[in-house]
């Protein structure tokens, strides 16, 4: 009986909440037969409780749409108007924020992928629309390449990230994703390169200063190494 109350409760406030829109704030009655029923549910709600829920919509994702244009054909979705289009591309990037967030990151670069190939598939007669998809791009591309670093592709995250780059060479977010990428590639001297260009536009950003110095850190190291390593086959050699 407690299980039907809970269940009939929350269809009642999808029910509801399908009614409001964004920023509304609404109050929900439920009678006891529609709540948790004659036993309630100890210690919280008392028995036969008529219970309040009060609920506010500060967002919602339109994936119907999406569903629906990607049920169109190519020609169809080529005509459709670039609003809808953009519309369609930041529902699937809120969805992927929403998906990496949570650490499920197969899942969030499969929205930032989807969008994007949305926004190549469209080709625009006039210099503005192609502007404005430029502009929908570029934050894909850098959430993509973090995306690709959470997922230990280093060699992906640093392509997306020079595409970032390709559409704004100053973007410091991009430089420092190339940056994060070259460094797990063990490429010190570029990563030191990307950071100092970041650092010349944010010379007080924290993150940027610190991995600069991780990124000395480990070039130190890796010259160390190497060092020992050519002192002991110039011994071997002398040696032999």
């Amino acid at each position: 009986m407690m299980k039907l109350g809970r269940d009939l409760t929350l269809a009642g406030l999808e029910l509801g909440v399908l009614t409001m829109k964004k920023g509304e704030f609404s109050r929900f009655l439920f009678q006891p037969k529609y709540a948790y029923g004659n036993m309630g549910c100890p210690p919280f709600i008392p028995a036969a409780a008529v219970v309040l829920f009060e609920v506010e919509l500060i967002d919602f994702l339109d994936t119907e749409q999406v569903d629906n244009f990607m049920a169109l054909c190519p020609e169809e979705q080529m005509s459709s108007p670039l609003s809808t289009l953009l519309e369609v591309v930041n529902t699937l990037r809120t969805s992927g924020n929403r998906s990496f967030k949570q650490s499920r990151y197969e899942s969030a670069r499969g929205h930032y992928k989807q969008a994007v190939m949305l926004l190549k598939n469209r080709e625009m007669e006039c210099s503005a629309g192609n502007e404005r998809i430029k502009a929908a791009q570029l934050p894909l591309y850098l959430n993509l390449s973090l995306t690709e670093l959470r997922l230990n592709s280093p060699c992906n995250a640093l392509k997306y990230g020079k595409k970032a780059l390709e559409m704004d060479s100053d973007n410091t977010k991009a430089l420092f994703r190339c940056a994060q990428a070259y460094l797990e590639l063990h490429e010190y001297e570029s990563a030191h390169g990307c950071l100092i260009a970041a650092q010349s536009k944010k010379p007080f950003d924290s993150d940027i200063n610190n991995l600069l110095s991780r990124v000395a850190i480990c070039c130190k190291e890796s010259l160390d190494k190497q060092k020992d390593m050519y002192s002991k086959m110039f011994r071997d050699a002398r040696g032999k």
